[in-house]
């Protein structure tokens, strides 16, 4: 198999990772403490018992207190001054009376009489990730890869040609692998994806109806990073075999709502330019490149339940 010069797109996401490190140090272990990303095992052998006790154990809860704001240090200056202020909150003046000073606010009455602000929707807030059956099978060493490691990025190389599995049972557990952000789960889902994409031909078809679930999951968590992927595996999908784009017309329901939301999510540079465009990450872009091949590869019937659930959707097809 002759290599080429061109990034693949998970070794794409293994550079990005390294560049991030960079500008935002431990973003990923903070993600961990507060419950946005599923995490490891704690060996290479599986958990340890529930009556271990680890390392660090402190450290680590103390830590996430923090993160989480459930936690209020009290010094003993705290508490006299809290005790102080019940009080001052408890005089005659304050009780209810006939007198001059009989009717002044406490600060629990100002609080109820000021107007709140209604509550966020938190339609483009995050999901937290849950851990995915490819992360379950890859750790029980139940999937045909391994990594090879070569110059500038890495591949998988299967030990059973790709023609031979069952696509059935493989290509839904590498799907459901795609919202992953730690490698190496990420890196073998989404590489193992585009290579089946690759070399099936008539085998994706049949299976299309076992992907909309993982695809569905990927784009609910509402991550950018896990969007963008999948956006670019959709595309990939439409164009791997013919009917395809049809087949997916029936499930738009369950995708479509999603790119209803995050449509308008364009990186507006004004009179910059955007260096990055190469990589192919703006959201809102993507999901106009999507619906479009979903509206050219789908049929007579794809524009009319495109615009049905995104109605600021204009077709590309020239009537």
């Amino acid at each position: 198999m002759a290599y080429t010069s061109k990034i693949s797109p998970a070794a794409q996401l293994v550079h990005e990772d390294e560049f991030m490190r960079m500008i935002r140090p431990g973003k990923k272990k903070i993600d961990k403490q507060l419950g946005k990303l599923p995490r490891g095992q704690e060996s290479p052998f599986g958990d340890f018992p529930a009556d271990y006790t680890r390392p660090g154990d402190s450290k680590k809860m103390s830590l996430s207190l923090k993160l989480s704001g459930t936690t209020t240090v009290m010094t003993p200056r705290a508490t006299q001054s809290a005790r102080g202020a019940e009080r001052t909150s408890k005089t005659p003046r304050s009780a209810e009376g006939t007198g001059m000073f009989s009717q002044t606010a406490s600060p629990r009455s100002f609080a109820q009489t000021t107007p709140r602000c209604p509550p966020t929707a938190g339609a483009f807030k995050r999901r937290n990730i849950e851990p995915s059956e490819f992360r379950r099978f890859y750790d029980r060493n139940d999937l045909p890869i391994q990594i090879q490691h070569t110059g500038t990025q890495n591949r998988i190389a299967w030990k059973v040609d790709a023609e031979k599995l069952d696509y059935h049972h493989y290509l839904p557990i590498f799907f459901d692998g795609i919202r992953e952000m730690e490698d190496p789960y990420r890196f073998f889902a989404v590489q193992g994806v585009y290579d089946l994409l690759e070399r099936g031909g008539s085998k994706i078809l049949p299976v299309v109806p076992q992907l909309i679930i993982p695809i569905k999951k990927a784009l609910n968590t509402r991550e950018r990073e896990v969007m963008v992927t999948t956006l670019k595996i959709i595309q990939s999908l439409v164009l791997s075999a013919e009917m395809v784009g049809e087949a997916l017309v029936p499930y738009y329901r369950q995708i479509l709502p999603v790119f209803n939301i995050f449509k308008s999510s364009t990186k507006n540079t004004f009179d910059k330019m955007d260096y990055g465009q190469r990589k192919r990450q703006d959201l809102g872009a993507l999901i106009d490149e999507t619906l479009e091949l979903l509206e050219t590869h789908g049929g007579e019937d794809a524009f009319i339940n495109i615009k049905y659930m995104i109605p600021t959707y204009e077709s590309c097809v020239a009537s």
